[in-house]
């Protein structure tokens, strides 16, 4: 219940926040994920020339990780409250912290589509699904599956997840959400956008880790 009021709530701002101050609008574009989709989101570092604006000399990940300091911006945060919060971090990536209210499995982008493809021919369900500008893909699917992602695959006769170039992203781990900038290589894309089912209700690991896998191997061999 809770989670419908905040939906409902987040759509009526974000209508009235668009008409006030334009789609351009840093904070009506967060508020689609808080407010819409129901997800947290927390500002992230930009890269450029391969530095990271975190600081931190020889970052592991430029670009691509969540501001240390930066607060969550929680779903269903009224518009103008995200707007005065991301106000702080103009130009910030929008990053999305998995384990909450998805968990993502991250596959290269040619194996992805060929599987996204598969999976909406048999009539499976998909959640979202994001392309990086760096060739992965990511399904957004419920979450535990990162965690559960070895058991998963072995019961479906997988030993060796890292075989397959195939892993899973959970608690702690963060994704770059469309249209924002990752790592300074340009825009992350939806190859499939989420609707508000998929969004409160991605698919269970199980239902879409088996054609991944198949595919995966296939591309690999």
């Amino acid at each position: 219940m809770g989670f419908t009021i905040g939906i409902s709530r987040g759509i009526r701002d974000i209508r009235s926040g668009s008409r006030r101050r334009g789609r351009s609008s840093d904070g009506t574009a967060v508020a689609e994920y808080t407010g819409l989709w129901g997800w947290d989101v927390v500002p992230g570092a930009r890269a450029a020339a391969g530095a990271c604006s975190c600081g931190r000399t020889g970052c592991p990940a430029p670009g691509a990780h969540p501001l240390d300091f930066a607060p969550v911006v929680p779903a269903g945060a009224p518009l103008d409250v995200v707007t005065e919060r991301w106000a702080e971090f103009p130009g910030a990536p929008v990053m999305l912290p998995a384990g909450r209210a998805f968990d993502v499995i991250d596959v290269a982008e040619a194996a992805g589509c060929h599987a996204l493809a598969r999976l909406e021919r048999m009539g499976l369900p998909v959640g979202p699904v994001v392309a990086t500008p760096d060739g992965r893909a990511q399904f957004f699917v419920a979450p535990g599956a990162a965690a559960a992602l070895p058991e998963l695959l072995y019961r479906m006769g997988w030993d060796d997840p890292t075989a397959l170039d195939l892993r899973g992203l959970g608690h702690g781990s963060y994704v770059t959400a469309p249209p924002s900038d990752r790592g300074g290589l340009g825009p992350v894309r939806w190859l499939r956008a989420p609707t508000l089912d998929s969004a409160s209700r991605p698919p269970e690991a199980r239902l879409v880790l088996g054609t991944l896998a198949y595919v995966a191997h296939r591309s690999r061999a």
